[in-house]
């Protein structure tokens, strides 16, 4: 891990390439929760990479029309804790006024306490979610195809290059669901309402995405009881300890042939 911080964190993980397995280490980009606090309430939780969180939570309230002159602020800082996940900022009272409507319209956070680190955050996740089950198994080229798959079902991609998608699959690896957005959580819950409100989803066992995989989107599987995770792209830090504790297989395609799980592997026919 490095020194500045949860940035990154090196993960053991098992390559395929070109029919060879091997353990090597790959950097996962680190994950962790922000919590904002407004004139002393919650307004929003993101999740970010560690570093640069005055600055991250200064341009989320000019982005959302909280303030539009850093000579808004009040006092912008690190709670009197000094935790690095959350910030306190105190807006002048004249601009209060202006802005009192944007406030409570987003002041809505369930995790209200200081106390909001990566580890009391996962664990209250943890109490929501099942550890998936074992006994199915797929067979590694079928995976690829199952990669390939997605890219033939996009329809906006090609065109704008600016879509995400998701594709649920049962234990044939015949497609149960699949959605497209510009939202890659947006395209996850189209595919798992699809599938949920069709009475689909207890027959579902993987989940193709186009994109990385982030904590969100293990959760959002894990509460759909999707054991498989393919991506395209490697996971966070936080979503590979996630996956690794819920029993959950998360890999992700490379160049050509190349696979790499961070966890679950039993599921995995080599």
């Amino acid at each position: 891990m490095n020194d500045a911080g949860n940035n990154s964190l090196s993960y053991q993980v098992i390559s395929y390439e070109g029919g060879v397995c091997r353990n090597i280490s790959q950097e996962l980009i680190g994950e962790e929760p922000l919590l904002i606090r407004i004139d002393g309430k919650p307004y929003v939780v993101v999740m970010r990479t560690p570093g640069e969180e005055l600055f991250h939570a200064a341009g989320l309230c000019l982005g959302e029309g909280i303030v539009d002159s850093p000579d808004d602020f009040n006092t912008i800082g690190y709670c009197k804790d000094m935790d690095p996940n959350v910030i306190d900022i105190m807006i002048k009272p004249e601009r209060g006024e202006k802005v009192r409507d944007i406030l409570e319209r987003r002041s809505y956070v369930s995790q209200t306490s200081c106390g909001i680190c990566g580890k009391q955050m996962v664990n209250d996740i943890y109490q929501v979610l099942t550890p998936a089950e074992n006994g199915f198994q797929v067979e590694i080229h079928r995976i690829f195809d199952c990669v390939n798959k997605l890219s033939e079902n996009q329809k906006y991609y090609d065109k704008t290059r600016g879509s995400h998608a998701a594709m649920i699959l049962d234990n044939k690896l015949d497609m149960i669901s699949f959605a497209e957005d510009v939202g890659r959580h947006n395209a996850l819950d189209k595919a798992i309402g699809k599938a949920f409100m069709n009475r689909k989803l207890q027959e579902a066992v993987m989940l193709v995405l186009s994109s990385r995989i982030s904590y969100e989107l293990v959760q959002k599987a894990a509460r759909a009881r999707l054991p498989v995770i393919i991506s395209h792209s490697r996971p966070t830090a936080l979503a590979a300890e996630m996956g690794q504790t819920l029993n959950m297989t998360l890999a992700w395609v490379g160049k050509g042939s190349d696979l790499m799980l961070v966890s679950g592997e039993k599921r995995i026919i080599f």
